[in-house]
């Protein structure tokens, strides 16, 4: 029988932290959403926690990862990606990702909480290389300043001393799909695209069992 963990959902109403909510749910754990929104969570279940706070904000992370067993990290801009580039985030900081996931270390190692899953992006770290032309100019040219605060998160995950899972997905869609997701820890993939609720059942995977400890996991459709 599958141990029912607590398990901290960090950007929690974004759409691959939200379907992570709900597949963990599903799982029987009990679940807490730590979102600045999280409180568009409240009702969806009985085994779910919702803490409006701020991931910038150390008591706050402090708060939610005290007494959980593993936190997942979903971290990221829901912004126009060309507003982000050319003028800068409305709503959000720029480094959230790594400043933020920071945090979330800081809090783990004070409470003695091991694990740790957090969603990066494929093309960074282990897998730039594997990018083709016109990826590559897209990162460049749009996304430059995003990656670069990605590259530096992963590198916080992998200097943490804690378990960590380093999920690598290839681009996001909305698609609502049933289907397991292509998982390779060395980087290769199918699809150039994933579904995010194929990636949430990664990230709830990753959470439970052993098996990705210590690896970075490409994810494609």
């Amino acid at each position: 029988m599958q141990e029912k963990l607590r398990i901290v959902v960090v950007g929690a109403t974004g759409g691959s932290g939200r379907a992570t909510v709900e597949r963990l749910l599903a799982q029987g754990h009990s679940v807490t959403a730590f979102s600045r929104s999280a409180d568009r969570l409240i009702g969806l279940s009985e085994q779910l926690t919702t803490i409006k706070g701020d991931v910038m904000n150390t008591d706050e992370v402090d708060r939610a990862v005290a007494g959980q067993d593993v936190i997942v990290v979903t971290l990221g801009i829901s912004e126009n990606v060309l507003r982000v580039r050319f003028v800068g985030a409305a709503h959000t900081p720029d480094n959230v990702r790594s400043a933020g996931t920071r945090n979330v270390i800081a809090a783990m190692k004070k409470h003695a909480v091991r694990r740790l899953v957090v969603q990066t992006s494929y093309g960074v770290g282990e897998t730039r290389s594997l990018l083709g032309f016109v990826e590559r100019l897209f990162f460049s040219l749009v996304l430059k300043p995003q990656m670069e605060d990605t590259e530096v998160q992963e590198q916080e995950v992998r200097k943490s001393g804690v378990e960590w899972v380093i999920a690598q997905p290839v681009h996001l869609t909305d698609e609502h799909t049933g289907h397991a997701p292509y998982v390779s820890v060395v980087g290769q993939t199918r699809f150039r695209k994933v579904a995010r609720t194929a990636v949430a059942s990664f990230l709830a995977q990753a959470a439970i069992v052993p098996d990705y400890l210590g690896r970075s996991v490409a994810i494609s459709g």
